[in-house]
This record gives C-alpha cells, sequence and structure tokens, in this order.
C-alpha cells in the first residue's frame, strides 16, 4: 500500500534556482531559464521561446479544514487522490480550450502526478461560485446572515436548496494588508465593489478584467455542470483560481490555474440521491462530514480562531484507515466517471518521477 500514495513531494533534485514552492497538496519546482528554453524547443510547447516553467508534483496528502490527516498503519496520503485530481483538471482544461473560454498553465502531463506548467501571475482571490445554498453560506445563512458578499439572498431558502442564480462569491487569496474593507486575514470574503475599488492590488491588469474573470468562472462552471448532468451528478459549487500568462505572440492574458472541478474543490452531489430529498456527496465533503463525526469537538475545526489547537491535533490524530480508503474509492470513483475510463494509479510514483525527471527531462 505504501507504494501506491505519494506523501512528500518536495524533495526530488530538480535543478533549480528558486526554493521549492510547497503547499498542502501541490510543489512547484521553478526551473533554470536554459532548462525552460530546452524543454519548449524539444517538446514543442505553443508558448513564447523565452517563457518561464515549472515541474508541478501533487502529492497523495489528504488536506481538510486547512491541515493534513494521517491514518493509522502508515496510510499518510489517499491512494489514488493526486492522479485523479490532475486527470479531472486537465479533462476540464481541455474542455475550456475546446469551448473558446480560456487556455490554462498546463503544458503538459508527462506522468499522472506531474505537469508541466508556465510561469503565472496569480490574482489574489479565490473564484468561488455556488448553485446551491449549503456548507459556509448555508451556516452563515442560518444565523440570520442575507448579504453575502455583497448579494441580498431572500428569507425562504432552505438548506440545500437550488438557488435560481449562480451566486459568485469570492474570497481572499493569502493575507491581503490595507486594503479598506477587506480583512487582514486569509480567506475572508469580498465584494463586487471590493474587486472594482481594489483591482490592481489583487492582481488585476486592468479593471475591465473582473468581468473577463467572472465570465470564464460562470462559463467554465456551467460547462461542468452540464457534463455532470450527463453523468446523474450536480455541480454544487467550486473554486476556481486564474492567473496572467504571456502567449505565445508575448501578449499577457488571463488564463486558468491551479485545478478546476475536482472533488477536491468541488461539491459534487449524486443526482437521483439528491431528487428523493437527501445528499450523497461525490466530493472531499463527504471526508469533512466524516471528520466532524470523529472529532470529539466539532467547534475545533469550524473556529478559525483555534487553528493552533486544530494544527497540533491533527499533528497527533491518526484517523480509521478507512476514512482515507473512503476519500480513495469516492475521487476514483467519480474521476472515472468524468473522464471516461479508470483512473491510472502509479505503482511506485516516486521512483517513477525521479526517472521522468532525470531520463526523460534531463532536470536532475
Amino acid at each position: 500500500m505504501t507504494a501506491k500514495f505519494l506523501e512528500h513531494n518536495d524533495d526530488f533534485s530538480v535543478a533549480t534556482n528558486e526554493p521549492v514552492h510547497s503547499g498542502k497538496v501541490r510543489s512547484v519546482y521553478w526551473l533554470k531559464p536554459e532548462d525552460s528554453r530546452r524543454l519548449i524547443e524539444q517538446r514543442q510547447y505553443p508558448v513564447a521561446p523565452d517563457a518561464e516553467l515549472a515541474v508541478l508534483i501533487v502529492s497523495d496528502r489528504l488536506s481538510a479544514f486547512d491541515c493534513i490527516w494521517r491514518a493509522e498503519g502508515g496510510l499518510n496520503g489517499v491512494p489514488g487522490k493526486g492522479a485523479a485530481l490532475n486527470a479531472v483538471s486537465q479533462e476540464w482544461f481541455n474542455a475550456f480550450a475546446e469551448a473558446g473560454l480560456a487556455r490554462s498553465h498546463i503544458l503538459e502531463a508527462p506522468h499522472p502526478l506531474v505537469w508541466i506548467v508556465q510561469r503565472a501571475k496569480p490574482v489574489k482571490i479565490e473564484a468561488i461560485a455556488r448553485q446551491y445554498i449549503t456548507g459556509s453560506l448555508w451556516r452563515s445563512y442560518a444565523a440570520g446572515e442575507r448579504v453575502f458578499c455583497g448579494i441580498d439572498l431572500p428569507n425562504s431558502l432552505r438548506e440545500n436548496q437550488r438557488l435560481d442564480n449562480l451566486l459568485i462569491t469570492p474570497s481572499s487569496k493569502g493575507v491581503l494588508k490595507g486594503l479598506e474593507g477587506i480583512s487582514e486575514v486569509d480567506d475572508v470574503n469580498v465584494t463586487r465593489a471590493d474587486l472594482e475599488r481594489h483591482w490592481s492590488s489583487l492582481g488585476f491588469e486592468q479593471p475591465q478584467d473582473i468581468d473577463l474573470y467572472e465570465r470564464l468562472l460562470r462559463e467554465g462552471f456551467a460547462v461542468i455542470a452540464e457534463r455532470l448532468t450527463k453523468i446523474g451528478q450536480l455541480f454544487v459549487d467550486t473554486k476556481f483560481e486564474f492567473g496572467y500568462a504571456t502567449s505565445a505572440a508575448g501578449t499577457s492574458e488571463l488564463i486558468y490555474m491551479d485545478e478546476v472541478g475536482t472533488p477536491d474543490s468541488s461539491r459534487i452531489w449524486n443526482a437521483s440521491t439528491y431528487a428523493q430529498g437527501h445528499v450523497l456527496e461525490n466530493s472531499k465533503e463527504g471526508f469533512r462530514q466524516a471528520l466532524l463525526d470523529w472529532v470529539p469537538d466539532k467547534n475545533l475545526l469550524l473556529d478559525k480562531k483555534r487553528m493552533p489547537e486544530r494544527e497540533a491535533f491533527a499533528g497527533e490524530a491518526l484517523l480509521p484507515q478507512k476514512m482515507l480508503l473512503d476519500v480513495s474509492a469516492t475521487y476514483l470513483g467519480i474521476a472515472a466517471q468524468i473522464i471516461g475510463s479508470p483512473i491510472t494509479v502509479p505503482e511506485n510514483p516516486r521512483e517513477e518521477i525521479k526517472e521522468l525527471l532525470s531520463v526523460e527531462l534531463g532536470l536532475i
């Protein structure tokens, strides 16, 4: 079992002049200029010859409530999770490009856990779209809130109800300081007025790109929702991320980046079960709910003011193996439905990636 998940992804010997950027799930290795130029020429990437490239390696670690979770018996990752996320993201990114929306930062996927990407300058918001009232939106609504990210909500909504209109409810990405109306904490809701007032500080290159990001979010959501409907699933809500990258012609363009439409970044519900009045999750939300039931104090996971205590708890906790294996089954199952074929799960991901980086790409 241990050979079928990748826990550590920030320790590969990629030749780079910059520190490895490692998040909760992904690690990014920015390539030396000469290696970027060589790969662009050798592999015929559709970017300018001087574009900056990176190797992005996704792990199988499981993050929830801003913490990493492990299980008993040395199960420190979810088998197949990274491969499922990469495959689903690439499927949707390709669908967006075919629909004429925008390209993504991905240039190639030479391994189920590896992308070659172009450097992009991130927009400093998480673009969140919601078609149903659930999760944090419902919790705020149930507590009496009726204005969410500057949007007025009616009084008659029920939990998990489908909304008449797709709500765009962005939040800050990282701590943004000195911006009037935006609290200096991570992941705080922002309004359309905030975006218009602080467009430059939030990373937009021009004010009209706020309209463009909303269009790309709405139309991308619609592309995914339509495809999911055909396989009996509902696209409930999701998070997109955007950034600017140079085109092959040398112009700056707003593109999709990170991951998109995955069971990690979205809620996906079974349509027939929902029609019967129940919610069956095909996303990480199922694990979040299981985790809330497992911890002795639910508030520990819900109260951001208790983050130090939460991180200490997560660092020591060992979950039952079944909780992580259930996530594996969910992710691989929904990914296979979306892709139309089973997901390839690497047998020995670390050795496979080392060989790729060394022999095929010449980066070690």
